[in-house]
């Protein structure tokens, strides 16, 4: 049964630093959360409970694949607040500390001897290859 999608969820969801850092890094891609720990420099429940309350207001999906947890973007199911979000996602891109992380997941993502802990984590894809 799909969830009711919910005004307040949404723009709280927004009104968060970290939770828009996220979004920003996920991009148009699917990322493993051990990245986001990694960039931002927080703990793994930290970044969880973030990613937790993206799902809740309906503008991010996840899927396992064995022991990693993979999110993504995904629209709002309601009109205005997809508008809404598209114009949020293009402003993040022009924010210097949002390019910032963006840098630093590519330095991590492409590093030839990548951190201990993402060594065996798969990349995202418009940085393997």
């Amino acid at each position: 049964m799909a969830r009711e999608f919910s005004m307040e969820t949404f723009f709280k969801a927004l009104a968060d630093r970290t939770r828009l850092r996220l979004l920003h890094l996920m991009g148009d891609e699917e990322l493993c959360v051990c990245f986001f720990v990694e960039v931002l420099k927080t703990n793994q429940p930290k970044i969880s409970r973030h990613l937790a309350y993206l799902r809740r207001a309906g503008v991010v999906s996840a899927r396992r694949e064995g022991k990693w947890m993979h999110y993504r973007v995904t629209e709002p199911p309601h009109e205005h607040a997809a508008r809404i979000f598209r114009e949020v996602r293009v402003w993040l891109r022009e924010e210097p500390e949002m390019l910032r992380d963006r840098a630093r997941l590519a330095k991590v993502c492409c590093a030839l001897q990548p951190p201990v802990q993402l060594r065996s984590a798969p990349r995202p894809a418009s940085f393997s290859a």
